[in-house]
């Protein structure tokens, strides 16, 4: 049988490379592609890391492809920012020049011609806003039916979202930040007929990055990836930090680990509470993961950055 097809778009926050690196240990998956989303990060030191990352992996094979959309709310500058640190660790720079390719098409149409001309249905793996699939969905419609399942890691459901009031204002903190940046590509999306499997905040919120975590990856520090793992993580674990994107891809691996729930949902587009994900009778059918083995998800994660 031939391998599952993946496009993984990442909007290039410290947990997106992460996510990147593990997806890129996945050997019964085959990426087509990393597109990379201006939202959590500058765009330019982001597409950098992401091509320095697929060269550490020895899968420069692989391409790069930057989008160009725009979102609605910008994420903070601090939170941005971290893709300069990251695109500058060390374990990254360690050549002269960068092997894995970008692509001179956006990554909007390289989403569009990958979907196009792939020999069977393809995952959406997206960690962070819907705005380039979105984009492509308005560019060529007929992609949906390419597209065997999204992936999502994406809003907040019964918990609260992550969009803190004091920071921005006119929000009531119900939204989640990927939903937040551009409710109306979420909306866009729930249009659709693709098969939706959301990691929402209520399951990230159970799977803290710890210090502990972080030890484990040290005492794993001659593994080059163990290595990279633990110098993003360390850089995020003064904040209350989770495993938000890396979570997500776990799925394509190993949904066993996982429960789901079914939800009838709609997206707020408008006002205080635009991108949140409420709860409304015969609204769009989406799947959301609610819980999982965290031991069997922590040992994962260490097994697979132990190279």
């Amino acid at each position: 049988m031939s391998k599952p097809l993946v496009i993984l778009d990442h909007d290039g926050g410290v947990d997106d490379y992460l996510a990147t690196l593990l997806l890129l240990t996945m050997e019964h998956i085959q990426p087509l592609g990393i597109i990379v989303t201006p939202a959590d990060c500058y765009i330019q030191p982001a597409v950098s890391a992401t091509r320095k990352i697929l060269d550490l992996m020895g899968r420069s094979d692989i391409p790069v492809a930057e989008s160009t959309v725009r979102g609605i709310n910008p994420f903070p500058t601090l939170y941005r920012r971290d893709s300069f640190i990251v695109d500058h660790l060390p374990i990254l720079n360690q050549h002269e020049s960068i092997q894995t390719p970008l692509l001179r098409e956006t990554g909007q149409d390289f989403m569009v011609r990958s979907l196009l001309s792939a020999a069977q249905p393809v995952t959406l793996m997206v960690t962070g806003p819907l705005t380039t699939l979105a984009t492509a969905l308005d560019l060529a419609p007929e992609i949906e039916a390419k597209i065997e399942q999204l992936v999502w890691m994406g809003g907040a459901i019964n918990v609260p979202g992550n969009v803190e009031k004091s920071l921005e204002a006119g929000q009531d903190g119900s939204a989640e930040w990927n939903a937040y940046w551009d409710s109306l590509a979420v909306h866009r999306v729930w249009q659709t007929q693709i098969p939706i499997i959301l990691c929402p905040l209520d399951i990230t919120n159970t799977v803290p990055v710890t210090s502990e975590f972080v030890r484990q990856l040290g005492k794993q520090r001659q593994y080059p990836l163990s290595d990279f793992a633990g110098q993003c993580y360390a850089l995020v674990i003064p904040q209350d930090y989770y495993f938000w994107d890396v979570l997500a891809t776990t799925y394509l691996a190993h949904p066993e680990f996982f429960e789901l729930r079914e939800w009838e949902s709609a997206i707020v587009t408008t006002g205080l509470s635009q991108g949140k994900i409420k709860l409304e009778k015969d609204g769009r059918k989406i799947w959301a993961m609610d819980k999982v083995n965290k031991e069997l998800y922590y040992a994962y994660l260490l097994r697979q950055w132990a190279q």
